[in-house]
């Protein structure tokens, strides 16, 4: 109930990794204490998991296998909270 779930799709809307940082701290801000992403087979994802997730998210227009996605969204995630760190891992 009180996490975030993210749909990752190709409808979804596309964010720098300045702007995903900042939906980050503002996800901890709300008190929300969980973030879920939803990566889909080369299929995608359904029209169901796609209506239950509170944000849509796309990494790129192009196709990436899921195991390619998963490492590129890890980082993703790893540089925002370094972003919201101010640490230096973030040119």
């Amino acid at each position: 109930k009180n996490a975030v779930t993210y749909a990752m799709c190709i409808e979804g809307k596309q964010r720098s990794s300045e702007e995903l940082a900042q939906e980050f701290s503002d996800i901890a801000v709300g008190g929300r204490s969980a973030v879920n992403f939803i990566i889909g087979s080369s299929f995608g994802l359904s029209d169901t998991i796609k209506k239950m997730s509170n944000k849509k998210l796309s990494m790129s227009k192009m196709t990436f296998p899921h195991q390619l996605a998963r490492v590129m969204l890890l980082e993703q995630i790893y540089r925002g909270y370094k972003i919201n760190a101010n640490e230096k891992y973030h040119k």
